[in-house]
Protein backbone atom coordinates (compact mmCIF):
# COMPACT_ATOMS: atom_id res chain seq x y z
CA UNK A 1 0.00 0.00 0.00
CA UNK A 2 2.70 2.49 0.89
CA UNK A 3 4.54 1.82 -2.34
CA UNK A 4 0.73 2.48 -4.12
CA UNK A 5 1.23 5.79 -2.34
CA UNK A 6 4.38 6.35 -3.51
CA UNK A 7 3.98 5.84 -7.02
CA UNK A 8 0.83 8.25 -7.37
CA UNK A 9 2.89 10.80 -5.55
CA UNK A 10 5.56 10.23 -7.96
CA UNK A 11 3.57 10.05 -11.10
CA UNK A 12 1.73 13.40 -9.99
CA UNK A 13 4.97 15.03 -9.06
CA UNK A 14 6.15 14.27 -12.66
CA UNK A 15 2.47 16.11 -14.06
CA UNK A 16 3.21 19.23 -12.01
CA UNK A 17 6.92 19.10 -13.51
CA UNK A 18 5.46 19.01 -16.83
CA UNK A 19 2.90 21.70 -16.38
CA UNK A 20 5.73 24.19 -14.71
CA UNK A 21 8.12 23.12 -17.65
CA UNK A 22 5.57 24.38 -20.16
CA UNK A 23 5.66 28.17 -18.91
CA UNK A 24 9.94 27.85 -18.74
CA UNK A 25 12.01 29.46 -21.95
CA UNK A 26 13.53 26.30 -23.07
CA UNK A 27 10.12 25.19 -24.09
CA UNK A 28 9.11 28.61 -25.79
CA UNK A 29 7.93 27.74 -29.52
CA UNK A 30 10.29 30.89 -30.60
CA UNK A 31 13.28 29.32 -32.49
CA UNK A 32 16.58 29.55 -30.77
CA UNK A 33 17.45 31.24 -34.83
CA UNK A 34 15.14 33.75 -36.49
CA UNK A 35 15.93 33.87 -40.05
CA UNK A 36 15.89 37.67 -41.85
CA UNK A 37 16.20 37.44 -45.93
CA UNK A 38 17.53 40.33 -47.32
CA UNK A 39 16.86 40.34 -51.16
CA UNK A 40 18.67 43.28 -52.91
CA UNK A 41 20.75 43.56 -56.11
CA UNK A 42 24.19 42.12 -55.61
CA UNK A 43 25.58 41.73 -59.01
CA UNK A 44 25.51 44.42 -61.96
CA UNK A 45 25.62 48.02 -62.82
CA UNK A 46 24.06 48.74 -59.20
CA UNK A 47 25.24 46.33 -57.04
CA UNK A 48 27.27 48.75 -55.20
CA UNK A 49 24.03 50.34 -53.81
CA UNK A 50 22.52 46.87 -53.01
CA UNK A 51 25.57 45.62 -51.09
CA UNK A 52 25.40 48.97 -49.23
CA UNK A 53 21.47 48.34 -47.95
CA UNK A 54 22.49 44.84 -46.91
CA UNK A 55 25.30 45.90 -45.37
CA UNK A 56 23.14 47.91 -43.07
CA UNK A 57 20.85 45.17 -42.35
CA UNK A 58 24.60 43.09 -40.91
CA UNK A 59 25.47 46.05 -38.88
CA UNK A 60 22.03 46.14 -37.35
CA UNK A 61 22.00 42.35 -36.63
CA UNK A 62 25.73 42.26 -35.29
CA UNK A 63 24.47 44.77 -32.72
CA UNK A 64 21.41 42.81 -32.14
CA UNK A 65 23.09 39.59 -31.32
CA UNK A 66 25.48 41.11 -29.08
CA UNK A 67 23.15 42.84 -26.64
CA UNK A 68 21.14 39.97 -26.51
CA UNK A 69 17.53 40.00 -27.89
CA UNK A 70 14.54 38.00 -26.20
CA UNK A 71 11.66 37.25 -27.33
CA UNK A 72 8.56 35.18 -25.19
CA UNK A 73 11.41 35.05 -22.38
CA UNK A 74 13.72 33.53 -24.54
CA UNK A 75 16.99 34.73 -25.87
CA UNK A 76 17.61 34.77 -29.56
CA UNK A 77 19.71 35.36 -32.54
CA UNK A 78 18.86 36.95 -36.00
CA UNK A 79 20.61 34.98 -38.95
CA UNK A 80 21.03 36.76 -42.45
CA UNK A 81 19.86 35.16 -45.30
CA UNK A 82 21.15 36.99 -48.15
CA UNK A 83 20.11 36.18 -51.92
CA UNK A 84 20.86 38.77 -55.03
CA UNK A 85 17.64 39.63 -57.13
CA UNK A 86 20.38 41.17 -59.84
CA UNK A 87 17.91 44.31 -60.48
CA UNK A 88 15.41 41.61 -62.44
CA UNK A 89 12.10 40.67 -61.88
CA UNK A 90 12.16 37.41 -62.77
CA UNK A 91 15.50 36.69 -61.04
CA UNK A 92 13.45 38.75 -58.11
CA UNK A 93 10.76 36.17 -58.29
CA UNK A 94 13.28 33.59 -57.82
CA UNK A 95 15.50 35.30 -54.65
CA UNK A 96 12.56 35.48 -53.43
CA UNK A 97 11.49 31.83 -53.00
CA UNK A 98 14.58 30.63 -52.20
CA UNK A 99 14.18 32.94 -48.57
CA UNK A 100 10.57 31.66 -48.77
CA UNK A 101 11.81 27.98 -48.88
CA UNK A 102 14.31 28.95 -46.05
CA UNK A 103 12.50 29.61 -43.94
CA UNK A 104 12.84 33.50 -43.37
CA UNK A 105 10.06 35.05 -41.36
CA UNK A 106 10.46 38.75 -43.24
CA UNK A 107 12.23 40.52 -45.61
CA UNK A 108 13.97 43.29 -45.99
CA UNK A 109 13.96 43.96 -50.06
CA UNK A 110 14.25 44.86 -53.26
CA UNK A 111 15.48 48.07 -53.99
CA UNK A 112 14.12 47.98 -57.40
CA UNK A 113 10.77 48.43 -58.05
CA UNK A 114 10.14 46.49 -60.51
CA UNK A 115 11.20 43.51 -59.17
CA UNK A 116 9.11 44.46 -55.71
CA UNK A 117 6.04 44.36 -57.59
CA UNK A 118 6.90 41.41 -59.02
CA UNK A 119 7.84 39.54 -55.54
CA UNK A 120 5.73 40.61 -52.82
CA UNK A 121 2.70 38.45 -53.73
CA UNK A 122 4.68 35.68 -53.08
CA UNK A 123 5.75 36.98 -49.29
CA UNK A 124 2.29 37.81 -48.88
CA UNK A 125 1.41 34.34 -49.81
CA UNK A 126 3.13 33.17 -46.79
CA UNK A 127 2.07 36.50 -44.62
CA UNK A 128 5.70 37.71 -44.62
CA UNK A 129 6.56 41.18 -44.25
CA UNK A 130 8.25 43.06 -46.91
CA UNK A 131 9.96 46.12 -45.51
CA UNK A 132 10.53 48.00 -48.62
CA UNK A 133 12.75 50.45 -50.05
CA UNK A 134 11.27 50.68 -53.37
CA UNK A 135 9.18 53.86 -54.57
CA UNK A 136 6.51 53.15 -57.10
CA UNK A 137 3.30 53.81 -55.33
CA UNK A 138 1.84 50.57 -56.88
CA UNK A 139 3.47 48.25 -54.31
CA UNK A 140 1.10 49.21 -51.47
CA UNK A 141 -1.37 49.63 -53.41
CA UNK A 142 -2.00 46.13 -54.23
CA UNK A 143 -4.09 45.29 -51.14
CA UNK A 144 -1.58 42.60 -49.76
CA UNK A 145 -1.30 43.86 -46.35
CA UNK A 146 2.89 42.96 -45.83
CA UNK A 147 4.73 45.51 -47.73
CA UNK A 148 6.01 48.04 -46.06
CA UNK A 149 7.72 51.30 -47.42
CA UNK A 150 10.57 52.81 -45.33
CA UNK A 151 11.35 55.25 -47.49
CA UNK A 152 8.79 58.16 -49.18
CA UNK A 153 7.30 57.33 -52.36
CA UNK A 154 7.63 58.49 -55.82
CA UNK A 155 4.51 60.28 -55.76
CA UNK A 156 5.89 62.93 -53.06
CA UNK A 157 9.25 62.68 -55.24
CA UNK A 158 7.70 63.36 -58.40
CA UNK A 159 6.03 66.59 -57.15
CA UNK A 160 9.91 67.23 -55.77
CA UNK A 161 11.17 66.51 -59.40
CA UNK A 162 8.77 69.48 -61.04
CA UNK A 163 8.67 71.79 -58.07
CA UNK A 164 12.44 72.19 -57.81
CA UNK A 165 12.45 71.97 -61.55
CA UNK A 166 9.95 74.71 -62.66
CA UNK A 167 10.46 77.35 -59.86
CA UNK A 168 14.36 76.55 -59.26
CA UNK A 169 15.55 75.78 -62.74
CA UNK A 170 13.35 77.78 -64.91
CA UNK A 171 13.75 77.05 -68.36
CA UNK A 172 11.93 77.65 -72.13
CA UNK A 173 12.49 74.35 -73.27
CA UNK A 174 12.70 70.77 -70.88
CA UNK A 175 13.56 66.92 -72.08
CA UNK A 176 12.02 64.27 -69.65
CA UNK A 177 13.81 60.72 -70.41
CA UNK A 178 13.93 57.79 -68.57
CA UNK A 179 14.94 53.99 -68.33
CA UNK A 180 11.38 52.71 -69.03
CA UNK A 181 11.39 50.32 -65.65
CA UNK A 182 8.46 50.87 -63.11
CA UNK A 183 10.63 53.34 -61.14
CA UNK A 184 12.31 55.50 -63.67
CA UNK A 185 9.12 55.84 -66.28
CA UNK A 186 7.07 56.21 -63.14
CA UNK A 187 8.58 58.70 -62.11
CA UNK A 188 9.10 60.36 -65.02
CA UNK A 189 5.52 60.79 -65.89
CA UNK A 190 5.09 62.16 -62.67
CA UNK A 191 7.45 64.49 -62.60
CA UNK A 192 6.52 65.97 -66.67
CA UNK A 193 2.66 66.40 -65.42
CA UNK A 194 3.97 68.72 -62.80
CA UNK A 195 6.10 70.52 -65.05
CA UNK A 196 2.68 70.50 -67.40
CA UNK A 197 0.89 71.75 -64.57
CA UNK A 198 2.99 74.97 -64.18
CA UNK A 199 2.82 75.25 -67.45
CA UNK A 200 6.43 74.51 -68.77
CA UNK A 201 7.78 73.22 -72.12
CA UNK A 202 8.49 70.08 -72.34
CA UNK A 203 10.08 69.63 -75.67
CA UNK A 204 11.66 66.18 -75.70
CA UNK A 205 9.93 63.11 -73.99
CA UNK A 206 11.63 59.82 -74.21
CA UNK A 207 11.82 55.99 -72.70
CA UNK A 208 14.91 53.90 -73.00
CA UNK A 209 15.74 50.71 -71.34
CA UNK A 210 17.79 50.67 -68.11
CA UNK A 211 21.26 49.31 -69.92
CA UNK A 212 21.10 51.87 -73.13
CA UNK A 213 23.89 53.88 -73.28
CA UNK A 214 23.98 55.28 -76.80
CA UNK A 215 22.89 58.68 -76.55
CA UNK A 216 24.17 60.17 -79.37
CA UNK A 217 21.01 60.88 -81.02
CA UNK A 218 19.12 61.57 -78.01
CA UNK A 219 22.20 64.46 -77.44
CA UNK A 220 21.55 66.04 -80.57
CA UNK A 221 17.87 66.39 -80.38
CA UNK A 222 18.51 68.47 -76.92
CA UNK A 223 20.63 70.75 -78.78
CA UNK A 224 18.30 71.11 -81.80
CA UNK A 225 15.53 71.77 -79.43
CA UNK A 226 17.49 74.25 -77.13
CA UNK A 227 17.20 72.00 -74.04
CA UNK A 228 17.97 73.55 -70.83
CA UNK A 229 17.14 71.90 -68.30
CA UNK A 230 17.09 67.57 -68.33
CA UNK A 231 14.68 65.99 -66.53
CA UNK A 232 16.95 62.39 -66.19
CA UNK A 233 15.44 59.19 -64.53
CA UNK A 234 18.03 57.13 -66.01
CA UNK A 235 20.80 54.81 -63.73
CA UNK A 236 24.12 57.03 -62.84
CA UNK A 237 26.28 55.30 -65.81
CA UNK A 238 23.30 56.21 -67.95
CA UNK A 239 23.28 59.36 -66.99
CA UNK A 240 27.19 59.79 -67.57
CA UNK A 241 27.03 58.20 -71.06
CA UNK A 242 24.52 61.28 -71.69
CA UNK A 243 26.78 63.94 -70.44
CA UNK A 244 29.75 62.86 -72.71
CA UNK A 245 27.11 63.07 -75.80
CA UNK A 246 26.54 66.61 -74.75
CA UNK A 247 30.40 67.55 -74.10
CA UNK A 248 31.50 66.29 -77.21
CA UNK A 249 28.76 68.32 -79.39
CA UNK A 250 29.25 71.39 -77.25
CA UNK A 251 25.80 71.54 -75.80
CA UNK A 252 26.13 71.94 -71.80
CA UNK A 253 24.91 75.08 -71.18
CA UNK A 254 22.26 73.18 -69.34
CA UNK A 255 21.11 71.38 -65.65
CA UNK A 256 20.58 67.67 -65.39
CA UNK A 257 17.82 66.96 -62.15
CA UNK A 258 18.09 63.30 -61.90
CA UNK A 259 16.28 60.62 -59.11
CA UNK A 260 18.04 58.81 -56.62
CA UNK A 261 19.54 55.98 -58.95
CA UNK A 262 21.61 59.56 -59.71
CA UNK A 263 22.39 60.25 -56.35
CA UNK A 264 25.89 57.90 -56.21
CA UNK A 265 29.09 58.86 -55.86
CA UNK A 266 29.82 57.79 -59.37
CA UNK A 267 28.34 60.54 -60.68
CA UNK A 268 31.18 62.94 -59.53
CA UNK A 269 32.92 61.94 -62.89
CA UNK A 270 29.92 64.28 -64.68
CA UNK A 271 31.19 67.42 -62.48
CA UNK A 272 31.87 70.13 -64.62
CA UNK A 273 30.90 68.71 -67.92
CA UNK A 274 27.18 71.24 -67.89
CA UNK A 275 26.58 73.88 -65.19
CA UNK A 276 24.72 72.04 -63.19
CA UNK A 277 24.00 68.45 -62.01
CA UNK A 278 20.67 67.84 -59.34
CA UNK A 279 19.50 64.88 -57.69
CA UNK A 280 16.35 64.18 -55.57
CA UNK A 281 16.02 61.25 -53.33
CA UNK A 282 13.61 59.72 -50.49
CA UNK A 283 17.00 58.39 -48.64
CA UNK A 284 18.03 61.33 -46.89
CA UNK A 285 21.14 61.99 -46.43
CA UNK A 286 22.83 59.86 -43.51
CA UNK A 287 24.60 63.36 -42.26
CA UNK A 288 21.31 65.06 -42.23
CA UNK A 289 19.92 63.08 -39.21
CA UNK A 290 21.43 63.74 -35.43
CA UNK A 291 22.69 60.82 -35.00
CA UNK A 292 24.51 60.13 -38.61
CA UNK A 293 27.50 60.36 -37.63
CA UNK A 294 27.59 57.90 -35.10
CA UNK A 295 26.45 55.05 -37.89
CA UNK A 296 29.32 56.87 -40.20
CA UNK A 297 31.83 55.84 -38.02
CA UNK A 298 30.48 52.06 -37.31
CA UNK A 299 29.84 51.57 -40.73
CA UNK A 300 32.97 52.55 -41.70
CA UNK A 301 34.70 50.48 -39.03
CA UNK A 302 33.10 47.62 -40.16
CA UNK A 303 33.44 47.38 -44.03
CA UNK A 304 36.22 49.92 -44.45
CA UNK A 305 34.48 52.22 -46.71
CA UNK A 306 31.47 54.99 -46.79
CA UNK A 307 28.22 53.72 -47.34
CA UNK A 308 27.10 54.04 -51.02
CA UNK A 309 23.19 54.88 -51.05
CA UNK A 310 20.37 53.67 -48.52
CA UNK A 311 22.40 51.42 -45.61
CA UNK A 312 21.16 53.96 -42.77
CA UNK A 313 17.61 53.01 -43.51
CA UNK A 314 17.79 48.79 -43.93
CA UNK A 315 20.07 48.94 -40.51
CA UNK A 316 16.89 51.42 -39.01
CA UNK A 317 14.37 49.03 -40.45
CA UNK A 318 16.01 45.96 -38.84
CA UNK A 319 16.28 47.67 -35.49
CA UNK A 320 12.57 47.99 -35.95
CA UNK A 321 11.73 44.57 -37.39
CA UNK A 322 13.53 43.39 -34.42
CA UNK A 323 11.00 45.94 -31.75
CA UNK A 324 7.70 43.87 -33.82
CA UNK A 325 8.81 40.57 -33.12
CA UNK A 326 9.36 41.75 -29.47
CA UNK A 327 6.42 43.04 -29.32
CA UNK A 328 4.55 40.12 -30.98
CA UNK A 329 6.55 37.48 -28.81
CA UNK A 330 6.25 35.48 -32.19
CA UNK A 331 8.86 34.77 -35.01
CA UNK A 332 5.32 33.58 -37.07
CA UNK A 333 5.08 35.65 -40.24
CA UNK A 334 1.29 36.94 -39.60
CA UNK A 335 2.92 37.80 -36.39
CA UNK A 336 5.08 40.16 -37.11
CA UNK A 337 3.29 41.59 -39.72
CA UNK A 338 0.51 42.32 -37.49
CA UNK A 339 3.00 44.05 -34.68
CA UNK A 340 4.46 46.31 -37.75
CA UNK A 341 0.97 47.78 -38.45
CA UNK A 342 0.95 49.18 -34.86
CA UNK A 343 4.41 49.84 -34.00
CA UNK A 344 5.59 53.56 -33.29
CA UNK A 345 9.72 51.55 -34.01
CA UNK A 346 12.71 53.33 -32.65
CA UNK A 347 14.95 53.83 -35.67
CA UNK A 348 18.32 54.61 -34.55
CA UNK A 349 19.27 57.25 -37.10
CA UNK A 350 16.09 58.61 -38.81
CA UNK A 351 14.22 58.83 -35.64
CA UNK A 352 11.39 56.55 -36.10
CA UNK A 353 9.30 54.52 -38.58
CA UNK A 354 5.60 54.37 -38.02
CA UNK A 355 3.50 53.26 -40.91
CA UNK A 356 0.08 54.17 -42.20
CA UNK A 357 -2.88 51.60 -42.93
CA UNK A 358 -1.28 50.77 -46.60
CA UNK A 359 1.83 50.32 -45.42
CA UNK A 360 3.57 53.78 -46.34
CA UNK A 361 5.85 55.42 -44.11
CA UNK A 362 4.54 58.48 -42.07
CA UNK A 363 6.53 61.65 -42.10
CA UNK A 364 8.84 60.37 -44.89
CA UNK A 365 10.32 63.30 -47.21
CA UNK A 366 12.33 63.79 -50.15
CA UNK A 367 15.50 66.19 -50.24
CA UNK A 368 16.84 67.95 -53.41
CA UNK A 369 20.60 67.64 -53.65
CA UNK A 370 23.50 69.72 -55.65
CA UNK A 371 26.93 67.90 -56.34
CA UNK A 372 29.17 70.34 -55.69
CA UNK A 373 33.20 70.42 -54.58
CA UNK A 374 32.92 66.56 -55.13
CA UNK A 375 29.77 65.82 -52.83
CA UNK A 376 25.92 66.07 -52.55
CA UNK A 377 25.29 69.03 -50.98
CA UNK A 378 21.14 68.99 -49.54
CA UNK A 379 19.59 72.65 -50.95
CA UNK A 380 16.27 71.83 -49.53
CA UNK A 381 13.85 68.67 -48.07
CA UNK A 382 10.40 68.61 -47.62
CA UNK A 383 7.26 66.19 -46.93
CA UNK A 384 5.05 68.12 -48.27
CA UNK A 385 6.14 68.93 -51.66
Amino acid sequence: MNNAISRRRFSAGLGAAALAGAGLPGCSKVPDTIKIGVAQPLSGPIAGLGQDLLNGVKLAVDELNRSGVQVDGKRVAFEIVAQDDRSDPVAGRAAAQQLLDSGVVAVIGHLNSGVSIEAAPLYAARQVPQLVISTNPRITQMGLGTPFRIVANDSLQARAIGSFAATQLNAESYAVVDDGSPYGKGLADGAAAELQAARKNITVRQSFDDKTVAFADLAAKLRDERVSVIVCMLNDFQALALLEELRKIGHTRLALLGGDLVKTTDMTQGMGVVDGIYATSPVLDVTEFTTGRQFLAKYEAAFRKAPAYGGHYTYDAMYVLSEAIKKAGSAAPADITKALRTINGYAPVTGTMTWDDKGELRYGAVGVYELRKGSWELRMRSDRW
